[in-house]
């Protein structure tokens, strides 16, 4: 009974990971020796911080835990940092790598994630709350997963050649959070107007003179 809400306490103090990790496939593998079949398994992942890093990696070992281990490793190895324009990208960009051939483009804010599973995939985990993409190669999750990083690798290379500004996610909710004041008090500053309209017409109706009284006529007997 009383090992419980050690149990509870130790869950609630596990500190959050500072990546997002996702398995994309998991393949069986069997490679013919002198020795017989050696079977394992290969694992294609994807890391990310969901706040402009992610990295992808395929992992090989003899079991799945091995292989997913070894894909985070090689995943964090070759992380990349993608450019955010507010909650999106800053530019559209179409990429091929191999079989696969990505389409990604930017999207207003509010718009999500319009994007097939892969694609999906690898852009939340960098963080991108709103783009849109189409997958015009093959439809290989992992050829799509290699083209979509590589598409935001090639969006990397070029704001840094070109020298582009960007907002970022502060400075857009900043500049929304404004444009909400403004609203806020544009409407405060109407109502305001008309009750000083509706008070004024309230007095204008009280100083107007009354209808003379008629004088009643005494009644003869």
């Amino acid at each position: 009974m009383n090992k419980l809400p050690d149990r509870n306490k130790r869950f609630q103090n596990a500190e959050p990971k500072e990546f997002d990790e996702k398995v994309i496939r998991i393949s069986r593998v069997s490679k013919k020796t002198k020795g017989g079949n050696n079977v394992g398994f290969s694992v294609l992942m994807v890391v990310g911080d969901k706040k402009g890093r992610v990295g992808v990696g395929l992992g090989k070992a003899k079991d799945v835990v091995g292989a997913i281990k070894k894909g985070i490793k090689k995943a964090k190895k070759k992380m990349i940092t993608v450019p955010l324009d507010g909650t999106t990208i800053p530019f559209p960009i179409t990429v091929k790598k191999g079989a696969g051939r990505v389409m990604l483009k930017p999207a207003p804010k509010g718009s999500g994630v319009i994007a097939g599973g892969p694609v999906r995939a690898v852009v939340e985990a960098a963080g991108v709350r709103d783009i849109s993409s189409k997958i015009l190669g093959s439809e290989n999750q992992a050829s799509s997963v290699y083209a979509t990083f590589a598409a935001l690798k090639e969006i990397q290379k070029i704001v840094e050649l070109k020298g582009i500004k960007l907002k970022s996610i502060a400075e857009v909710e900043a500049e929304e959070a404004e444009k909400v004041k403004k609203i806020q008090e544009k409407a405060k500053t109407v109502k305001r107007v008309a009750k000083k309209a509706l008070a004024e017409s309230a007095k204008v109706v009280a100083k107007k003179t009354p209808a003379e009284k008629t004088i009643k006529k005494p009644v003869k007997k």
